[in-house]
């Protein structure tokens, strides 16, 4: 009877009866950095500019104390071909992502996965093949260029039973199609 009286005020003194306690409640997952440059919280759609591209994604565990913790080596990740945007500009369905260091996989001409590399730390890089998942759908040469995401991937993490919010990943490893009005310069996407 004592000990559980002990154990009792051993929990109060540490809040446990006041609601503070340290549950996940949340996880914020963002891009930290693109190509190496830090940015401030970027999430959403985030465009993976460039063959050799990166972005950094950083996953914070969010607590019922209210305090936030960098969970990003602890999580589990999920690196998927959005199955609703799935395509690149020429309509081909995107193959998979890989898990580094084994990417891509396959043959040149042949791959079967790539485009996008992926890391438990995080670290997201465009590899072979080269891809663009933005299409110009300008009709007119006044309205140059109107860009639209025809495929992208998406990144989530959990832990601990708690899933993150959707990061989208668009990719311009490559150029886009040549239009001598609406796409002169053969850009794929929207630039920031």
């Amino acid at each position: 009877m004592l000990a559980c009286v002990a154990v009792a005020v051993s929990l109060v003194g540490c809040g446990a009866f006041k609601g503070d306690t340290n549950d996940l409640q949340s996880i914020t997952l963002s891009v930290i950095k693109e190509n190496g440059v830090a940015v401030t919280g970027a999430g959403g759609v985030v465009t993976l500019q460039g063959l050799g591209g990166t972005l950094q994604l950083q996953a914070m565990g969010n607590y019922t104390n209210k305090k936030s913790v960098d969970i990003t080596n602890e999580v589990t990740w999920s690196v998927i071909v959005d199955p609703n945007n799935n395509q690149d500009q020429y309509g081909a369905t995107l193959i998979p992502p890989c898990e580094a260091p084994s990417c891509p996989v396959g043959n040149p001409g042949a791959y079967t996965q790539g485009t996008i590399e992926w890391s438990p730390t995080g670290l997201i890089t465009a590899v072979e093949p080269a891809s663009c998942t933005w299409v110009n759908d300008a009709v007119d040469p006044a309205t140059q260029p109107a860009w639209f995401m025809n495929g992208d991937y998406s990144v989530t993490v959990s832990f601990q039973g708690v899933t993150s919010q959707p990061i989208y990943i668009p990719v311009a490893s490559q150029g886009g199609i040549y239009d001598q009005y609406s796409n002169p310069t053969s850009a794929c996407g929207p630039s920031s």
